[in-house]
């Protein structure tokens, strides 16, 4: 430790990690879980970084070498319970559910016994349900270095939770009343992790379980409201009575990095986890907020229940937050805003691992799918790109009011504090000459008022008034903002993404099954062939079944602009509507026949786009996919006329952009999602989640996945041939890690 400077020992004292796992060591109860002193007491020394400024490439600068084919032959669909890729790659397990990230910590059990009388030990281990995630490589100057790829820190979401697998026996509750425990132990679950790892000899990456880098966010973590609603009576609870801070982050879906060497951690489906038990006496405007964005405005309970759990012998009131029913004299007496604090990105810098994440206002308030940073120029605002994960939602866009200095590269908060709580927020508009419109959501006077305010995922409006009042609300009533403004209502926007080589913008719509008008930016209504497997047409299932990927590029190539032009770059189809040119409009054939886009995400290295499914419309022929392009730019197809008269919606007149190459790298095990990508510097490595498999589990003795099913000796990796998956073992969600055989280049 010697060697180390002050400023390093002040980064790597993290009183949020190493205290509480000195603190768990002391309690002798615990020493079955971390064991022993000696293991601790070298907590961190394989993984020391400073945070000096670096002389390393400028996040966000196009770094690129545009490869112009994808070398290798589509994977074939499957339906297996393993994961399959492409002839010439190879992939491992790398940080699987339950993995320890401290040193003394025992393996995961994975038997839902983990934890049982201490929930709390999941400060120690892997989350659930990965999703998005990035690679911060680690340089010599151990600063952070975009083009290292042999050590670095892995930030990954962990989304949700499969209840099923994490207790004995499946969630308990008796009465109705969710055990206090098994509540905790979600709770530690759901977040962020921060791990150090680095690749061996043999060019596989390992987890450095006793990096002093380490650490979870969950929902349990302190954090800062930073931004213009700091301190808003919006903001105020119990647990912060002049709205200043708040407790974790829920529901991190993907995500997006800063170029100054930050994460966002976005949140999405965050309204469903608060529980009502007294809808008491509510504003118009705050029924209208509550509906708007899905959060129980009548007596019940959220999604996982916490809000009943006891909470006697517990301190902080863990369960009592996510009660939103009025049962306090004041917002400061009860937690009547805590859905109030949820719905934003959460900037947490990785290389200070004991500073306190912060919730960036600004950027609005919705279901945070993402947040994906544009090319970045010296003396020039910082852009991102943000997508509103629901039906008829909106696309939007931050403008940073500061310019971008490259000086604060490694800034760390400090330089978030400059480019993220100040800037404007804009919705995008989408007209049918194929050109848009960023809308400032300033434009929205005071005193504007809507009667019908449609709930969260749906056109359907019913008389609630809403009226601006405030020169704020743009910040914390997004949606009802751009429904004033007059966005344009799209199919889930999901994951985006900027071509390193031009700059354009791609952004998933995974699809929309209650869609019934079509306007050129949503074009397609028409009935799923076959939703079941069955062999028959499905009525119920219309809509936008199979989603699109649009994209667009910015007035004079300036991410700033307020205008842009656009087209359609991909249509998502099943092999049953190959031969259907209202469905499969981009010509989709058996080698990249796709359903549902959902993960995006450009290689800096070689500019290949990656494209992930999260379907539910085409399992019946195979699992979820991960599929490679070289995309060409925004313009380069034709205008088409798309027929949707046997769906009510008539015809639609769309532009659709060339597919170019498109072959389909990895298919997953049953029932996941395949998401969150990211690579090593040196792009000879993807970073790929494979979430919730077996997901459709009903009963625990016959799980519909085993993935990733243990391997002669015990261990996790590639399937091996002659090795069959027991039907007793839980699935886990996990990291994995793809590479060439012959390592090289990803996708050459």
């Amino acid at each position: 430790m010697s060697s180390l400077t002050k400023k390093e020992m002040e980064i790597l004292s993290s009183p949020t990690f190493q205290q509480i796992i000195n603190q768990h060591l002391e309690n002798p109860s615990r020493r079955t879980i971390l064991k022993g002193s000696v293991g601790v007491a070298a907590l961190g020394f394989l993984g020391l970084a400073g945070c000096g400024g670096g002389d390393g490439a400028v996040a966000g600068a196009p770094r690129s070498t545009q490869l112009n084919a994808v070398g290798f032959s589509s994977t074939s669909l499957s339906t297996a319970d393993s994961v399959i890729v492409a002839e010439g790659y190879q992939y491992q397990v790398l940080y699987k559910l339950g993995d320890p990230i401290a040193a003394g910590v025992a393996d995961y059990m994975n038997d839902g016994s983990d934890a049982a009388n201490n929930p709390s030990e999941f400060q120690f281990r892997s989350g659930d349900h990965h999703d998005g995630m990035y690679f911060f490589g680690i340089g010599s100057n151990n600063a952070w270095d975009p083009e290292a790829s042999d050590r670095g820190l892995l930030v990954v979401n962990h989304e949700a939770i499969t209840p099923l697998f994490l207790h004995v026996n499946g969630p308990t509750s008796v009465a109705g009343v969710r055990d206090a425990n098994e509540a905790l132990k979600e709770m530690y679950i759901h977040g962020v992790s921060v791990v150090e790892v680095r690749r061996g000899s043999n060019g596989q990456y390992s987890v450095v379980q006793n990096s002093l880098f380490n650490r979870r966010i969950h929902t349990l973590t302190d954090m800062e409201i930073s931004g213009p609603l700091r301190g808003n009576p919006f903001m105020v609870t119990k647990y912060s009575p002049n709205g200043t801070r708040t407790r974790g982050t829920i529901n991190n879906c993907a995500s997006g990095y800063t170029p100054w060497g930050t994460y966002l951690a976005c949140e999405e489906n965050w309204a469903g986890y608060f529980g009502n038990s007294n809808p008491g006496t509510r504003t118009s405007n705050e029924q209208a907020s509550m509906r708007r964005y899905g959060v129980r405005a009548t007596v019940g309970n959220g999604r996982e229940g916490w809000n009943t759990a006891s909470e006697v012998g517990q301190v902080g009131e863990p369960f009592s937050r996510w009660n939103v029913g009025i049962v306090g004299a004041t917002a400061a007496d009860d937690y009547r805003n805590a859905a109030n604090t949820y719905g934003w990105n959460v900037e947490i810098d990785p290389f200070r691992p004991n500073s306190i994440p912060k919730k960036r206002t600004a950027m609005g308030r919705f279901a945070h799918e993402g947040a994906w940073v544009g090319p970045v120029e010296a003396g020039k605002p910082v852009v991102f790109y943000m997508g509103c994960d629901s039906r008829y939602e909106y696309i939007y866009k931050f403008v940073s009011t500061a310019n971008w200095d490259p000086a604060d590269m490694m800034g760390g908060l400090q330089a978030g504090d400059k480019y993220l709580d100040f800037g404007k927020l804009y919705v995008a508009k989408f007209d049918a000459d194929f050109t848009g419109e960023w809308i400032d959501l300033t434009t929205v006077a005071n005193g504007t008022t809507i009667t019908a305010v449609r709930g969260s995922g749906s056109l359907s409006t019913a008389p609630i008034t809403y009226t601006v009042t405030d020169s704020n609300e743009q910040f914390w009533n997004t949606r009802l903002l751009a429904d004033i403004a007059g966005g344009t209502p799209m199919d889930r926007p999901e994951w985006g993404g900027v071509n390193p080589r031009n700059g354009e913008v791609y952004m998933t719509l995974t699809n929309n099954t209650s869609r019934r008008v079509a306007d050129p930016a949503n074009p397609r209504v028409y009935f799923d062939n076959d939703t079941d497997g069955d062999g028959v047409g499905d009525a119920g299932s219309q809509g936008n079944v199979n989603g699109h990927v649009i994209r667009w590029r910015e007035d004079g190539s300036d991410p700033a602009a307020t205008s842009f032009e656009w087209d359609i770059y991909l249509f998502g189809a099943e092999d049953d509507d190959i031969d259907n040119p209202n469905v499969n409009l981009s010509g989709l054939t058996t080698e990249n026949v796709l359903s549902s886009p959902d993960g995006l995400w450009f290689s800096e290295k070689t500019g290949v786009l990656y494209i992930q499914t999260d379907d539910g419309a085409f399992t019946d022929t195979t699992n979820c996919m991960l599929v490679a392009a070289v995309p060409g730019e925004v313009g380069d197809g034709a205008e088409v006329d798309v027929d949707n008269t046997a769906g009510g919606a008539g015809v639609v007149r769309t532009k659709v952009g060339a597919v170019g190459t498109l072959r389909r790298l990895v298919v997953g095990p049953k029932d996941c999602e395949i998401t969150g990508l990211t690579e090593s510097g040196d792009g000879k490595a993807l970073f790929i989640n494979i979430q919730h498999p077996g997901e459709e589990t009903s009963d625990l003795a016959n799980p519909t996945s085993s993935w990733p099913y243990p391997l002669a000796g015990g261990g996790f990796g590639n399937p091996a041939a002659g090795v069959t998956p027991s039907g007793t073992i839980r699935p886990r969600s996990a990291t994995i890690v793809l590479t060439r055989i012959d390592g090289g280049l990803i996708g050459q």
